[in-house]
């Protein structure tokens, strides 16, 4: 068992070097959307389903409170993170507007709406999408596999990181490791902090 542990780390450090070249240039540009947008006194809003949700919670949680160092706290809500108002949405209205109500209600022309999906394929995550568009907010779709459905729908001012491998696990690995990449940039971008 022990060899197969071992296997695992291994094919994790595979699939990561697999996208890391092509992945890196993207996440740069992404963490320039980011930083741009905090400068101007802009939000990062954030969702995902699943352990994607979970990914972004942590995201959120880096951005709020700190990333490796102390530094003041920068705004980013997770929109799972209201339990009441998600069921709420979800019982009212229907799953699909889980995320686009909120992205609705409190996104801002120029904030940032992060997705975080390894299908792309999830109609709530879709409906967020377009709720952002309609409220002149770019998206950053953080996806998997050929990015699935959201793919199509972003447009120039969106961008994409997809880590196009086939495997459920691996690419929540590489998404995990996406966004400590991109709370890395942010901090050296922002405070200077290597």
């Amino acid at each position: 068992m022990s060899q197969r542990v071992y296997n695992l780390f291994q094919q994790s450090v595979e699939a990561k070097m697999q996208v890391g070249e092509e992945l890196a240039p993207i996440i740069n540009a992404a963490s320039d959307k980011i930083v741009d947008a905090l400068l101007n006194e802009k939000k990062i809003l954030i969702c995902g389903n699943g352990a994607s949700a979970a990914i972004a919670q942590i995201f959120s949680s880096c951005l709020l409170d700190r990333f490796e160092k102390e530094r003041p706290g920068l705004p980013a809500i997770w929109l799972g993170s209201n339990i009441s108002t998600y069921t709420a949405i979800a019982s009212d209205s229907t799953y699909n507007d889980v995320f686009a109500k909120p992205v609705r209600a409190l996104g801002q022309e120029g904030d940032v709406l992060i997705i975080i999906s390894t299908s792309g394929n999830s109609a709530n995550l879709v409906q967020a999408v377009a709720a952002a568009h309609d409220r002149n907010i770019s998206v950053v779709a953080i996806t998997g596999r050929d990015g699935g459905d959201i793919t199509s729908l972003l447009d120039s001012q969106d961008m994409e990181i997809c880590a196009s491998i086939n495997s459920r696990r691996r690419i929540h690995e590489i998404h995990l490791l996406t966004i400590f990449c991109l709370c890395d940039l942010i901090d050296n971008k922002l405070f200077g902090i290597e």
